[in-house]
């Protein structure tokens, strides 16, 4: 089973990327997808998440309004649409899928985004 994000660099302020996390090794369409992120020297907190099932979304209130995210069940993967860059938001962001039926859970390794001008 892997969880592999992509997506990460650096970007200046105000600027956008997505985050793409692919999926293999378990039925997709089962799990709840979440990013997460990790800023140095702090906890992992939520970003955002997605439902299979009913598509429904959460965000983080330090991102809402700035991000988005989405699936595509056909191609294992979820991205993570985030626009107007802050250099807070500067982390290792994290893939992460839970199972909705037995609560397996899986992380990625991460991939790093760095605001900065």
């Amino acid at each position: 089973l892997q969880l592999v994000e992509s997506g990460g660099g650096l970007v200046q302020p105000g600027g956008s990327l997505r985050l793409s996390c692919a999926a293999s090794g378990f039925t997709f369409s089962h799990y709840l997808m979440s990013w997460y992120r990790q800023a140095p020297g702090k906890e992992r907190e939520l970003v955002a998440g997605i439902i299979s099932v009913s598509g429904s979304t959460y965000f983080a209130d330090s991102v809402k309004g700035r991000v988005t995210i989405s699936r595509d069940n056909a191609k294992n993967t979820v991205y993570l649409q985030m626009n107007s860059l802050k250099p807070e938001d500067t982390a290792v962001y994290y893939c992460y899928a839970r199972n909705v039926y037995d609560g397996r859970e899986y992380w990625g390794k991460g991939t790093l985004v760095t605001v900065s001008s």
